[in-house]
């Protein structure tokens, strides 16, 4: 006796869009410059010797990077030691942020985020997929939320095969 069976994939056929938020991630190094570094005694940045540090930097060591700009250490550092560093990593880096690794990649993807053209999904039933191998911040999933909600039919959360509805748009 032969059996034959169909294999249907109903994945395929639910007509559903499936969004990476991964595919807004910037490729390319990141590094958190820690102004530990620059401390005095680790507690007090010192004026003249943090200008000394600022002249003699090697800034284009910085060239194409994403970097964050932060101080793990409980001291008073002002302001605008933040902007002389930012100053100068400006003209090599990507990036410059003020925060840890992940502030950065907040603002790396909220900017990606917003050159996204969400008219590809108008009237769609959307997936936004929840996980794979890039670990994409919660802000970012927040932010398609609110971009994509006014122009989808449905918004779902993770895979095809199993998510959890976020919207869905009520028939007039």
């Amino acid at each position: 006796m032969e059996i034959q069976e169909n294999i249907v994939n109903k994945v395929a056929m639910s007509g559903l869009v499936t969004l990476d938020p991964a595919a807004f991630y910037p490729a390319g190094e990141r590094l958190v410059y820690d102004i530990k570094d620059n401390l005095y005694m680790g507690l007090i940045l010192r004026e003249k010797d943090f200008r000394e540090f600022v002249k003699a930097h090697d800034w284009a060591q910085y060239q194409d990077k994403f970097v964050a700009l932060t101080c793990s250490e409980d001291a008073i550092v002002p302001a605008w030691a933040y902007m002389l560093l930012a100053n100068k990593m400006a003209p090599y880096a990507a990036e410059v942020v003020f925060g840890n690794a992940e502030v950065l990649e907040t603002v790396l993807f909220e900017k990606h985020l917003a050159k996204m053209d969400v008219e590809q999904y108008n009237g769609q039933r959307v997936v936004i997929k929840g996980c794979g191998d890039i670990p994409v911040p919660v802000s970012a999933y927040v932010t398609l939320t609110k971009k994509l909600t006014p122009v989808v039919k449905s918004l779902m959360f993770g895979e095809p095969c199993s998510t959890v509805p976020i919207y869905k748009k009520k028939d007039l």
